[in-house]
């Protein structure tokens, strides 16, 4: 059995359940998942976003799979939910990161209602159990220094923003987000709230237009003059700085979104074992697929030491730096292993009919998330010399 095999034998919740036992995450999105392949190309070729593959995640109780059994949802914890999100990226890579982005923003306040007791999260998990909302994240807009303007008025913040790689935007119900207060008392502060999509001072931008991924609708989010009370502002902090907040989120998020993107190597390096089969076969395809086999090894080892880190660990500086340095591992090589799945599967790879172009395309992402290659080294490095990391980000 190869490295790669034993790794995902190890780590599989696929197997298809007795009649007695209730089926897995995984294994629910495991039956999903030919209809969710089946459409991956055309919302590849279109632009178009997987909204029917959202309407199936919701009606097999998927999109409050991470709300805690005693919020009224599925109770699954990290491991839980990484499976299913490799397993949906097996069949369709825009959906398994889109749905990734909605999945850690359960998991975030789910941590922290079972690791915390931080009541204020409670009502929002319930209503994402009860209305089976979908939650957005602008993470490109929102990393640690924030962004857009938030203006005092009475009774609350005038907001205007726009939100850049909002996933899932054309049917998200409440867009997890925040925007800088210039004026705050103590210095500029970044203030964190949900609005509703339906608000009349909320706008979705039709921009995605993407090399890869181009199925998950990470339109741009226009907020233009909605106001947010003051009760709904869950929570202030100084810009430009980590909060633990951020901690909590880089250890918790990260691995769930990172899943989707190993996933999307497994189901390359499936493709190019299958064609490379049918080529006349020689020391250097065989080499290929060998290569291609370690890379992908590495990106599984990294993968599970980052599930390992955020179902153990206690966040801070240092919990971090392991789990960015783990994501950087992992995107590097993913990445690796699907250039080199393209090549194992010679020239009838470059077909778009093959699949594996799509898969090179969407793998792509995985170079642009927080924390990227730059920082991630600065703040790796940091640590390793007792150096103060409060703005690396």
């Amino acid at each position: 059995m190869t490295p790669v095999a034993a790794l995902a034998e190890r780590t599989s919740t696929t197997e298809i359940p007795s009649p007695t036992q209730i089926p897995s995450p995984a294994q629910i999105a495991a039956k999903l998942g030919p209809d969710f392949a089946a459409r991956a190309s055309e919302a590849d070729a279109g632009d178009i976003f997987v909204a029917e593959n959202f309407k199936a995640l919701k009606d097999a109780g998927l999109v409050d799979a991470g709300v805690p059994a005693d919020l009224g949802g599925g109770g699954a914890g990290i491991t839980e939910l990484c499976a299913m999100l490799r397993e949906i990226a097996h069949h369709c890579s825009a959906t398994a990161l889109s749905f990734a982005m909605h999945t850690h923003q359960v998991a975030i306040p789910a941590w922290r209602w079972s690791r915390q007791q931080a009541a204020p999260v409670a009502p929002l998990l319930k209503r994402v159990a009860a209305e089976k909302l979908v939650l957005l994240s602008s993470g490109g807009s929102d990393w640690v220094a924030g962004s857009g303007k938030a203006e005092k008025v009475e009774g609350g913040y005038r907001i205007s923003a726009r939100k850049v790689f909002t996933s899932a935007s054309p049917i998200g119900d409440l867009l997890m987000t925040g925007a800088v207060w210039e004026e705050a008392p103590d210095g500029p502060a970044v203030l964190h709230f949900a609005v509703p999509m339906k608000s009349p001072q909320v706008k979705l931008l039709d921009t995605w237009r993407a090399m890869g991924m181009r199925g998950t609708g990470s339109h741009d989010v226009l907020i233009d003059g909605h106001v947010v009370p003051e009760e709904g502002v869950a929570l202030k902090r100084k810009q430009g700085e980590w909060h633990p907040l951020f901690h909590i989120i880089s250890m918790i998020a990260f691995p769930l979104i990172y899943a989707a993107y190993l996933g999307v190597a497994e189901a390359a390096r499936d493709r190019a074992v299958a064609m490379a089969a049918k080529r006349r076969m020689s020391d250097h395809v065989v080499a290929l697929i060998g290569r291609m086999d370690t890379e992908l090894c590495a990106a599984q080892l990294a993968h599970a030491e980052m599930v390992r880190v955020a179902e153990t660990a206690t966040p801070g500086a240092a919990t971090t730096n392991e789990t960015m340095i783990c994501r950087a591992l992992v995107a590097r090589h993913a990445i690796a292993a699907v250039e080199l799945a393209l090549e194992a599967a010679g020239g009838a790879g470059f077909y778009r009919e093959a699949g594996l172009e799509r898969l090179f395309r969407d793998i792509q992402g995985a170079r642009f998330h927080p924390m990227q290659q730059g920082p991630q080294a600065d703040y790796a490095g940091r640590v390793a010399l007792g150096l103060d990391v409060s703005t690396v980000f």
